[in-house]
């Protein structure tokens, strides 16, 4: 039983990389990961890529240098290895995996009891079948696992990421029909009255109501419509923090990568395919610009240094082709 890590020898982005894998389990090599201070993005099916300034960091915590055709070998007889050719199978099949792994500790952080465990499993297999609703383009549990990758890179820059957050997360596009504030509105109710059944508390369930609020998008207004709602208490004692965390977790997609960029760019026209080209371009650009026009996209000091740069660029970029 090892985490296995080859030679720096894979250039990309201006350095070379290893490849950190196990030959044991991939909750192993989550658990080294997490050592090293790797996001769970960074995990590519069977490995995480480790850049060469970190190769040095990685075998003192333990790894074992070894060579690329020993990492392949290892990986092969271990039956962790996927192939190239499987990519395009196994990416949905371990997405699901993570979000009901995900559930089940978020539930264990609750302290959901063990006469309700059933009926927390039931709820995280419900709100999975509405992340795949066949009329959704982009908000589907895709975005869902987005969204909770980037939670979870927040941690590792140093955020204290909340279990109402990681909720609110499950929730805020449950109910998703492409009406702003009806949808918020509607995910929010959702919310309340299925964790209220739980028998969870009523100041956790006010947070995760409010942070769901909190996403519904506003003329420029980063809080959402502000208007407050009185099934999650009283508007001043909705958490900062939290709020932020799932907002810039929200908004992660504007910083990927061009290419991933494109994929969101061309999902969202296709949920709404029946509005007419011209009337789409301008609205779309014209909430686009709205947060151009803020001193930052993000609100989190640790969001605004991984993707506010990334993120400005993309959109940027989307706002041209849209204004042409």
């Amino acid at each position: 039983m090892a985490i296995l890590i080859d030679p720096p020898a894979w250039p990309a982005h201006g350095t070379l990389w290893s490849h950190l894998v196990s030959d044991t389990s991939t909750d192993e090599l989550h658990a080294f990961a997490r050592l090293l201070g790797f996001p769970r993005r960074s995990f590519d099916l069977d490995h995480y890529d480790v850049a060469a300034a970190n190769f040095d960091r990685a075998v003192a915590l333990g790894a074992l240098p070894v060579t690329g055709r020993e990492v392949v070998l290892r990986l092969r007889e271990s039956g962790l290895r996927v192939r190239q050719v499987d990519r395009d199978a196994v990416t949905p099949l371990r997405r699901r995996q993570y979000l009901h792994e995900q559930w089940g500790v978020l539930g264990v952080q609750l302290g959901v009891a063990s006469t309700a465990v059933d009926a927390w499993r039931k709820l995280g297999d419900d709100l999975l079948v509405r992340w795949n609703e066949p009329h959704r383009r982009y908000h589907d549990e895709r975005h869902l696992e987005d969204v909770l990758l980037a939670l979870d890179h927040l941690e590792t820059r140093g955020e204290r990421v909340s279990p109402a957050t990681l909720l609110a997360a499950w929730f805020h596009d449950a109910v998703y029909t492409g009406a702003t504030g009806d949808d918020e509105r509607g995910s929010a109710s959702l919310a309340v009255l299925a964790l209220a059944a739980l028998g969870l508390g009523a100041r956790l369930i006010d947070e995760v109501c409010a942070s769901i609020l909190a996403t519904t998008p506003g003329d420029g207004d980063r809080e959402g419509d502000g208007d407050g709602d009185e099934r999650c208490g009283q508007p001043e004692t909705r958490p900062a923090t939290p709020v932020a965390h799932l907002l810039d977790a929200d908004l992660w997609i504007f910083a990927s990568s061009p290419s991933r960029y494109a994929e969101y760019a061309a999902a969202v026209r296709s949920e709404y395919a029946h509005v007419p080209d011209a009337d789409f371009a301008a609205e779309r650009a014209r909430i686009l610009e709205a947060y151009l026009d803020r001193p930052s996209v993000y609100v989190t000091a640790a969001a605004r240094h991984l993707w506010e740069s990334r993120a400005r660029a993309n959109v940027a970029a989307e706002v041209a082709r849209l204004r042409s």
